[in-house]
């Protein structure tokens, strides 16, 4: 997990090296039934297609994908197995960055055509294109950068990087540089690159993906497929934590709420409704909960519910309900 500020409330606190594992430590079967793969989708098949066959490829029941891509573009897709499923919502809502590529039907001079894509920041309005399977109805998105990188056609085709909100719709805001330009253009390519804290770099191909699940079955060797496939908490290292005792992570599996005696360490400055983990003293994902009361709040104290669960991760049963509601 990444680097952040982290307040002590109780120091005596220990974990049970009984209970639970460092997700570094997780075997290939954990891995599977709560963990996740970034596939380089190829162009061609649509993000369902692929989670059905990678669903079939494993043998599991539930797998998921984080974020649709339209058959014809390629890059980054999320593919969460087995209970990481259900942080689908919060995958959903990462900010996106994309690669594209743009034909003008008539030469775009470079000057003018930075000049338009600088001031495509901030919020827009999008509309879902006809080809998507969504609703069409207008919506506000956010584009924090949207920035040139090379020209070539002699200015008819340009290569882009846009950062944006999730739910922005690439093939529309091509659509609108022409409308504001004058000069027509089409997307011809469309690569994500990240999604939130996940880079394509992470990726591996299908055919990779395939020759790892391969040699697992047929040859008892999962060291390829366990590189493969990532511990849920790696998507969630962006949230403020509640690190929690192992008695109230047996509590909390259950779906219980978390009061302040369970607490071992908090991120402060977190403001009351806030979205926050829940993590084990191992670093395991507990639960994505909304805070009760400000963070700051905590360490006065000394009894009362703090967060209430929105989506238990970790499955009932790894460690023990030995803590009651205080």
């Amino acid at each position: 997990m990444k680097a952040e500020q982290i307040v002590l409330l109780d120091p005596s606190a220990v974990s049970n090296p009984s209970f639970g594992i460092n997700p570094s430590n997780r075997s290939l079967e954990d891995l599977i039934r709560c963990g996740f793969i970034v596939i380089n989708k190829p162009s061609g098949p649509s993000s369902h297609q692929l989670a059905a066959w990678v669903r079939s490829m494993l043998g599991i029941k539930r797998i998921g994908h984080g974020g649709t891509l339209d058959p014809f573009a390629t890059g980054l897709l999320t593919l969460l197995c087995g209970r990481s499923t259900k942080i689908t919502s919060e995958l959903l809502k990462k900010p996106k960055r994309y690669i594209a590529v743009l034909r003008f039907k008539e030469s775009m001079p470079e000057d003018y055509f930075s000049e338009i894509i600088g001031n495509l920041t901030g919020d827009i309005f999008n509309v879902p294109p006809k080809e998507s399977a969504v609703k069409i109805q207008v919506r506000s998105r956010n584009i924090s950068e949207s920035t040139l990188i090379q020209s070539g056609e002699k200015g008819r085709i340009h290569l882009i990087s846009i950062s944006c909100e999730a739910g922005t719709y690439i093939r529309t805001l091509v659509k609108d540089i022409g409308l504001i330009s004058g000069n027509p253009c089409e997307l011809l390519e469309l690569h994500r690159i990240g999604s939130g804290s996940l880079e394509d770099t992470m990726a591996c191909t299908m055919h990779q993906l395939s020759d790892a699940i391969f040699l697992w079955r047929e040859h008892d060797d999962d060291k390829g497929l366990i590189r493969l496939i990532s511990p849920v908490e790696r998507i969630l290292d962006d949230l403020p934590r509640l690190i929690i005792k192992d008695g109230a992570v047996g509590a909390i599996s259950h779906g219980a709420p978390l009061a302040r005696p369970g607490i071992v360490s908090m991120t402060p400055g977190v403001k009351s409704g806030s979205r926050v983990l829940l993590s084990s003293m191992k670093e395991e994902a507990v639960a994505i909960a909304e805070l009760s009361v400000d963070s700051d709040e905590i360490p006065n104290m000394k009894s009362g519910q703090v967060a209430t669960p929105s989506n238990v991760i970790m499955e009932p049963g790894i460690y023990p309900q030995t803590w009651s509601r205080e």
